[in-house]
């Protein structure tokens, strides 16, 4: 492949950096790679020093978007959660149909919900259908939340208190989970793919544990008990109002609310998907991977661990 790939959101962010990911499984694979990214900082020379060709600029800019899809064929899309998706979509979708794109990888949500679960989720369902109208070659990756949210959202505590506080009500509530790893790997094989992708969106569920089963696959990792406080919506708003921003903030309040439900429930909602083999050619992450691979993130590591780690 001679052109490169566009990749947005290459520097990565804080959690799942699927762009940062995809960046380095293309250039592992030979193929060149253009990252685009909000700032020139530490992150982006990284990119460089990998050999990727480094592009600055925002995805509200018209402009900047226009001259990063110059030449491309081939493109993935990521959006943080923050306000501006539905026109950063718009504004790529434009620019791609401009520049004849013929492939873009769409990072999305899992849909199919009788009613969005949350104003982000129906945001990605009209972004979805955005770039659908635009003719082109959009596939949707539709995720659920990744194990790096379930990280971000208890290490402080399991480290500090061996507790999680969360609003997800008496621990049989199901939330569905995947790892940003196998979102990586799916985007990069249909995108290093010389062939058109089989399908136009792809549900990548590789678990859907309850939320008793979560905390107990982290127990039992770190080899002592973490215990599991139910707490309310506003009590969880109120502790997280100053960490995250006001979208995101509204996105999960409701999310939590949708697992609690009964329709979050239902078999549908709690069916695992084979998406991520079959595309890749290996089995998706576990929770409990996911939780050794990040154990020290929580605290202190298990014997057993430090020595399969080296720590």
């Amino acid at each position: 492949m001679s052109e490169p790939i566009l990749v947005t959101g290459a520097s990565g962010g804080s959690q799942g950096s699927t762009g940062r990911r995809i960046t380095a499984l293309l250039l592992e694979k030979g193929i060149p790679v253009r990252a685009f990214v909000h700032k020139l900082d530490a992150r982006s020379d990284a990119l460089a020093a990998l050999g990727a060709e480094v592009v600055q600029g925002d995805l509200l800019d018209p402009d900047s978007v226009r001259a990063a899809l110059k030449g491309i064929k081939r493109a993935y899309f990521t959006y943080p959660v923050t306000d501006g998706l539905l026109e950063a979509t718009t504004i790529f979708a434009t620019a791609a149909r401009e520049a004849e794109t013929e492939l873009v990888v769409n990072n999305s949500q899992l849909q199919g919900a009788r009613k969005a679960p949350s104003f982000r989720n129906m945001q990605h369902g009209l972004a979805d259908r955005t770039f659908d109208w635009a003719e082109v070659g959009a596939v949707h990756l539709n995720a659920p939340p990744y194990y790096e949210n379930v990280r971000a959202l208890v290490r402080k505590s399991v480290a500090e208190q061996s507790s999680v506080f969360l609003p997800w009500g008496d621990g049989s509530a199901t939330i569905s989970l995947v790892g940003a790893e196998d979102v990586s790997r799916v985007a990069a094989t249909l995108l290093a793919d010389s062939e058109t992708p089989s399908a136009s969106s792809y549900d990548l569920v590789a678990a859907t544990p309850t939320v008793k089963q979560i905390f107990d696959t982290l127990s039992a990792v770190l080899q002592r008990p973490i215990r599991y406080v139910s707490i309310t919506d506003e009590q969880w708003t109120d502790a997280m109002r100053d960490h995250i921003n006001s979208h995101a903030l509204d996105h999960l309040s409701h999310l939590w609310r949708y697992f609690r439900s009964t329709e979050g429930r239902t078999e549908e909602a709690r069916k695992v998907t084979d998406t991520i083999r079959t595309v890749t050619g290996s089995r998706a992450q576990t929770l409990e991977d996911f939780f050794k691979v990040n154990a020290a993130e929580f605290g202190s590591v298990p014997e057993f661990l430090r020595a399969a780690q080296n720590i």
